[in-house]
């Protein structure tokens, strides 16, 4: 298990991101964090050996990530993947055949799509709710249901979930509480504060930063699931390779910073398309008009640069995504520049149509990931391809 330094948690998040989850370099000194590219370590004789031995097993790159975004969270163990689905995978394989899990019905396509397709035909039971009433939840369990999974806000709707509510459910009835925080990152949102066991991070996205890796991050405060958890990722082996750990470890240092912009620019962009004429429903917890802006400004202390909006119909979206030129059409969220997406044909093609019909998720839906450039030039782009 990857356990966080003794150090990590008493300094503030900014001191955290840059610091946290390093150890001295003995060879040379070096302040980054070394790339250690190697597949096994060699072992002084029988039982002999550094901490190391194979490296699907441990890695002092993965180590030092792993340290990191756990102290960030405010928990005491992390575990890295090779995606952000393969975190999931290991989530669910803390389950049975005939377990049930409540799950909100407004999350990432792939994520509803692995528990449907890869979980529930082994026996896994999973049920979908509306995670913006907790109430759903709590209707929706059973003697067999073993733990509460949703991500706040939601890919693309923008959803959010009481985390302090759900984790107050979770806990009075002895399940697990799992939350996914991309969107959000522990920049602008702790769930291990409010109750969450599991925090899952596609380290693709905001933390990394840089759209230039595929990553996946799982945090706990709890000895027993890390346990499990370690476990899982040595068996299943789905880790990601040193450079990719390096990578996003070099953007968790700057995730503060970019975080600030990326809210920044996400207001000043949503307030623009406020009332656009071309906006026939827009999605952004920000702007004081959002049914659950009160919850947002309760849970989150910002909101980040993900936008979304309903264009009206499918020749204007098409329209829109197909004529930016600062934003790009692209899978994908959280680097530090712009992206424009269309969920229902991109991130969301494998949910079925009719709880994308649920959910709101139109055909004329329109996902924005708003970057870091200056935002006059991505309004402007915007506007040109609005007109």
């Amino acid at each position: 298990m990857t356990r966080i330094l003794p150090d990590d948690l008493k300094h503030s998040l900014p001191t955290r991101a840059v610091h946290a989850g390093q150890v001295d370099d003995p060879l040379a000194g070096a302040v980054m964090t070394p790339i250690y590219q190697t597949s096994t370590y060699r072992q002084e004789g029988l039982g002999k050996h550094k901490g190391y031995e194979y490296a699907r097993t441990q890695n002092p790159t993965r180590e030092a990530l792993e340290r990191n975004v756990a102290a960030l969270e405010g928990a005491t163990h992390g575990f890295a993947f090779g995606s952000g689905l393969a975190a999931l995978d290991a989530i669910l394989k803390l389950f049975k055949s005939g377990d049930h899990i409540v799950s909100g019905e407004s999350v990432y396509g792939g994520s509803m799509r692995l528990m449907r397709q890869i979980f529930e035909p082994y026996g896994l039971k999973v049920t979908f709710v509306d995670s913006r009433v907790v109430a759903n939840f709590e209707r929706a369990l059973t003697p067999a249901t073993r733990m509460i999974y949703c991500e706040t806000p939601t890919n693309p709707m923008m959803f959010l979930t009481d985390l302090q509510a759900v984790g107050d459910l979770a806990a009075s009835r002895g399940i697990l509480l799992a939350v996914d925080n991309t969107f959000a990152t522990p920049i602008f949102q702790r769930p291990i504060e409010t109750g969450a066991d599991i925090v899952l991070h596609s380290t693709t996205k905001y933390l990394n930063g840089h759209s230039d890796m595929v990553g996946g991050l799982l945090v706990t405060p709890r000895d027993d699931i890390a346990e499990r958890l370690g476990f899982i990722q040595n068996a299943s082996g789905a880790v990601p390779g040193p450079m990719d750990c390096w990578l996003a470890l070099r953007g968790t240092k700057t995730l503060p910073l970019r975080m600030k912009r990326h809210d920044d620019n996400g207001r000043r962009v949503a307030e623009w398309l406020d009332g656009h004429r071309a906006v026939a429903k827009l999605y952004y917890p920000g702007l004081a008009n959002h049914p659950q802006h009160d919850l947002a400004r309760r849970q989150m202390s910002g909101f980040g640069g993900m936008v979304s909006f309903d264009a009206g119909d499918l020749d204007r979206a098409r329209r829109i995504v197909e004529r930016v030129r600062i934003f790009q059409l692209a899978e994908s969220l959280g680097g530090v520049e712009s992206l424009i997406g269309h969920p229902a044909s991109m991130t969301h093609a494998s949910v079925p149509p009719e709880i994308r019909a649920e959910m709101g998720l139109t055909d004329s839906l329109v996902r924005l990931s708003v970057g870091i450039e200056a935002v006059e030039d991505l309004i402007a782009d915007l506007e040109q391809a609005m007109g």
